[in-house]
């Protein structure tokens, strides 16, 4: 694993603090271009990830009720953005005892979620199955499918679903261990036919990490980075999972942990993203509360 002063010196990148926020930079005059405007925006993404719904009291940092008063405000700034799409990294849900609990949960925080924007992907978590099962979280939130791809303007996206054993069972109904999260063979194939028919800029969306091998990481994501590298078409995979900010480059792609909307109390506790993307592939991050801020040029 790169920790972060590796991968910020390894792109050679300079690197300073604004409102407390690391921003990363290739280049003054690239950056005052991007952070001024005067390079045009052609896509805008709004980001969210483990917001953890629950009725349920607070256990430890994770305030699982205030969720919804959260949501309300990213709703709030994302209708002044005016994103294309926005997409939900995972965990959109916390446990219940019973699949009946569960689904009020997921029905609930949904109900709060179809507002924001008509276009809308979720990626699969691990608490989003810990008690349901794939199709009965997907059949809520009206997503066909676990993984798959689909273009906007110049651009293709990636959903990626980790959500499996190392032995290639599906997770659903407490049959996992959260440490254990994989890319089965039949999804990794998918993803480098995928990439092989596509000649569009490449952005990727995953709930648990590529980019590391702690117990935080995909146990092949070797072999998912493997694809991407030599596809030479993926610019970035945000992900969220370890729930706090982090940012690894390896073999010219970034990795973007986003910060978990469950952790802490009250709306200063709160994170989510607005990502811009120019046509040329330049890539902002405008992070609000405790999402950082992070700038990148091709």
């Amino acid at each position: 694993m790169q920790t972060d002063f590796e991968s910020i010196t390894s792109v050679s990148r300079r690197a300073f603090l604004r409102n407390g926020t690391l921003l990363l930079v290739a280049s003054a005059t690239e950056s005052s271009l991007i952070l001024a405007g005067q390079e045009p925006s052609v896509l805008r993404v709004g980001m969210v990830t483990d917001l953890h719904y629950a009725d349920k009291p607070p256990a430890g940092s994770r305030h699982y009720r205030e969720t919804p008063d959260k949501l309300a405000e990213a709703a709030g700034q994302l209708s002044v953005n005016r994103p294309d799409f926005i997409v939900e990294l995972g965990d959109f849900i916390d446990a219940a005892d019973s699949v009946e609990a569960e689904l009020g949960y997921l029905k609930r925080i949904n109900k709060e979620f179809l507002p924001i924007c008509g276009h809308r992907h979720h990626v699969l978590g691990n608490h989003c199955v810990y008690t349901l099962n794939k199709r009965e979280f997907l059949d809520v939130v009206e997503q066909p499918e676990s993984y798959y791809s689909f273009d906007v303007g110049d651009f293709h996206f990636i959903v990626l679903d980790s959500c499996f054993r190392s032995d290639g069972t599906p997770y659903g109904r407490k049959n996992f261990e959260w440490t254990d999260p994989n890319i089965p063979a039949a999804e990794l194939e998918w993803l480098k036919a995928d990439l092989d028919s596509t000649a569009k800029k490449t952005v990727v969306f995953g709930h648990q990490r590529l980019d590391v091998s702690n117990h935080y990481g995909v146990k092949n994501a070797g072999s998912v980075r493997k694809v991407f590298e030599e596809s030479g078409r993926v610019l970035a995979v945000f992900q969220g999972h370890s729930h706090k900010n982090d940012y690894n480059e390896i073999g010219g792609i970034h990795y973007c942990t986003l910060v978990a909307m469950v952790e802490g109390s009250g709306a200063d506790n709160n994170a989510f993203s607005v990502m811009e993307m120019t046509a040329g592939g330049a890539i902002r991050i405008e992070g609000f509360r405790k999402q950082a801020d992070y700038s990148w040029t091709v």
